[in-house]
């Protein structure tokens, strides 16, 4: 196991980020440098070394030639252009930036993938990429280490992941599975196959738990491999005609009229990769249910209430998805409560998947995981900080190895480059139910050892190419910073310790404005994204307090027609709608901040409540080295907009 340095301490700086980023001043230049330019001539040096006896194809002459040196100029003129033009992009690098979901990037996973991108890897197979994509299977065994799940290949039901170009491809496969896993034993019961002990109905068939449809898939492959060549032949198509996969889902509802299309229920702070996903899929956003929450996370006694409904109207649901840090709030739904649901349904012939969208918070699992993957308890983690984990909230990353299926983005808190998602399953054997075959790609039948068979990757993912340099990425920093509390695990702590300050700053700059203007963090943050909901006193209207925090955010957003260092610091915001958070919740908001409900139910965007939006990423928003808070520099750049606006109005009015 690897030795691990000590945690830095409340108020220390950790040296070891000082090592993982390029950094806001761009301070380890000469380390990227190094790297970039030392596997550049390794690259150079391979190529020269394929077959030494073989001439230059490119003659050396050749860069003397008037062409060449016109094309030369071309691309040096087109990219130097480029380069000035992306000057004008988000400085995301920067403790300045507390907007969106990126920051700067690892520098083991940026130097891998510019190190691999010469090779060109295709993870769709082996024959296009014999090293990530062993590498690609083996980031999936690792985030299903991080996550609690079967992670050890030898285990028939380990777990299987694999990337993904975001969340919302991932979040798609995800029902693709879910699906497939849902609809088969179906497919079974109408092909008729003998001696399988099959459910009595289609009901009972459709509402099979994964775990019971994986075991019954098992034995269809044996007792199909004990036929004779010609009846497995015969025995397969049957098999394959009747699944929702060939028939396509009017024609599969239509020959199975005693069951529904069914639902997904998700919160009503899910992501709108959910609605895409559902129309991808062709269920329909109408099957989308979208469940109340209770201070922005999923309401359990609501989801009880969803499904027995469901129980008793024989409405299957196909999927329940808890959102783990959700992408406006960074709010933690119970994900223990959403299995204890499934649990109780069960008895009423009521059964679905239960996925987990961790896009955004999946990382932070990190946290809660000790080096040989045990989970520590809320006290151990506790320790680092002044109030996270909630009780909850330890509960909900406690339960994720109960789950069937994750979401992670690796290029958000993983800090890697985009094109980086990815998909988890509890049971890889689930992944047969997806698998897709062309001959010119994929060869021979499906080899029963688990790391040979998922070197053919494209049989089983959305995608037909996928980017070995992505894989390569994400493997080196995992292995760099194993996912565990010591290691990766730095990160997240330096920005949840980052969150406990600027709540506390924000409290303190609610008291230090209360003579001209209402501020409120509308709910604890569970993660590192904080709200911050704000109105000028003597103001009642939300349309007044949008049209304020809408001006505020002119200031904070990037502005391609003005230089950048106009910016003194960037953020983003979001809203709050009275049907995400529920009248009681929505009413409790706008007391605090003095408004009248009925101002609510203007026209446009005055349906809703403009916040603030933090995503507290960088390592450096506290940088202890020479002293400085940026986040207190933040409060005070938010308290001379405060000030200066109170003065305005005050001119306006005489």
């Amino acid at each position: 196991m690897m030795a691990a340095l000590p945690l830095p301490a409340h108020g220390t700086r950790d040296h070891t980020l000082d090592a993982c980023f390029l950094g806001p001043y761009g301070e380890n230049d000469a380390l990227l440098e190094k790297l970039l330019v030392e596997f550049l001539r390794d690259h150079v040096y391979w190529r020269r070394n394929f077959h030494p006896e073989d001439p230059p194809a490119i003659a050396t002459a050749a860069a003397h030639h008037p062409d060449y040196l016109a094309f030369e100029s071309r691309m040096r003129r087109e990219l130097h252009l480029l380069s000035a033009a992306l000057k004008k992009s988000v400085p995301f690098h920067s403790p300045r930036y507390v907007g969106h979901m990126v920051s700067d990037l690892l520098l083991p996973g940026l130097a891998a993938q510019m190190l691999t991108l010469p090779y060109n890897p295709n993870n769709v197979s082996e024959d296009a990429a014999p090293v990530t994509v062993d590498m690609e299977v083996q980031v999936g065994l690792q985030l299903a280490r991080m996550l609690g799940y079967p992670h050890d290949p030898a285990l028939p039901a380990c777990a299987f992941g694999h990337l993904t170009s975001g969340g919302t491809v991932a979040n798609y496969q995800a029902l693709r599975l879910a699906l497939a896993l849902k609809a088969f034993p179906v497919a079974l019961r109408a092909a008729g196959i003998p001696e399988l002990d099959l459910p009595t109905d289609d009901w009972a068939a459709f509402n099979l738990a994964a775990a019971d449809t994986i075991a019954l898939q098992e034995r269809w492959q044996a007792w199909l491999a004990a036929q004779t060549q010609g009846e497995r032949k015969r025995w397969h198509q049957r098999v394959e005609a009747e699944r929702i996969e060939h028939r396509g889902l009017a024609d599969f509802f239509a020959v199975h009229p005693t069951l529904r299309v069914p639902l997904v229920l998700a919160p009503v702070t899910a992501h709108y990769s959910w609605s895409k996903g559902m129309k991808l899929l062709g269920l329909g956003s109408h099957q989308l249910r979208l469940v109340p929450t209770r201070g922005m996370r999923m309401d359990p006694q609501a989801l009880d209430a969803t499904l027995a409904a469901c129980a008793r109207e024989r409405q299957p649901v196909l999927m329940c998805v808890a959102v783990l840090g959700s992408t406006e709030y960074g709010t933690i739904d119970p994900v223990d409560a959403v299995l204890a649901a499934r649990k109780g349904v069960r008895t009423q012939g009521l059964d679905f998947s239960v996925h987990v969208d961790a896009a955004w918070g999946g990382y932070l699992a990190t946290l809660f995981r000790h080096q040989d993957g045990r989970l520590r308890t809320r006290t151990e983690v506790a320790a680092d900080y002044v109030h996270f984990p909630t009780p909850e909230v330890h509960a909900a990353f406690a339960a994720l190895g109960d789950t069937d299926s994750v979401t992670v983005d690796p290029h958000k808190l993983g800090y890697l480059p985009y094109g980086a998602g990815a998909f988890i399953c509890r049971d890889h054997r689930a992944m047969t139910l997806l698998a897709e075959r062309a001959d010119y790609v994929f060869h021979g039948s499906t080899p029963g050892d688990y790391l040979t068979r998922y070197r053919s990757l494209g049989q089983f993912v959305p995608e037909g190419s996928k980017s070995g340099a992505a894989a390569a990425a994400v493997y080196v920093t995992h292995k760099v910073l194993p996912l565990d509390y010591r290691h990766f695990g730095r990160l997240p702590m330096a920005t949840v310790r980052a969150a406990e300050i600027f709540t506390a700053c924000a409290q303190r700059f609610a008291l230090e404005v209360a003579d001209v203007m209402h501020v409120l963090l509308p709910f604890v943050p569970d993660s590192n994204l904080v709200c911050l909901a704000m109105n000028p006193r003597g103001n009642r209207e939300v349309a007044g307090a949008n049209a304020w925090l809408r001006a505020l955010h002119d200031t904070l957003r990037c502005d391609p027609s003005q230089p950048l260092q106009m910016k003194e610091f960037f953020g983003s915001v979001t809203s709050l709608r009275p049907d995400m958070l529920g009248p009681a919740e929505m009413q409790r908001i706008l007391d605090a901040l003095d408004l009248e409900p009925d101002s609510l139910a203007g026209d446009g965007d005055d349906d809703r409540l403009v916040i603030l939006r933090h995503t507290l990423m960088n390592p450096f928003l506290i940088d202890h080295e020479n002293g400085i808070s940026y986040i207190e520099r933040y409060f005070e750049f938010l308290q001379r907009k405060v000030r200066a606006s109170a003065l305005t109005a005050r001119a306006a009015t005489g």
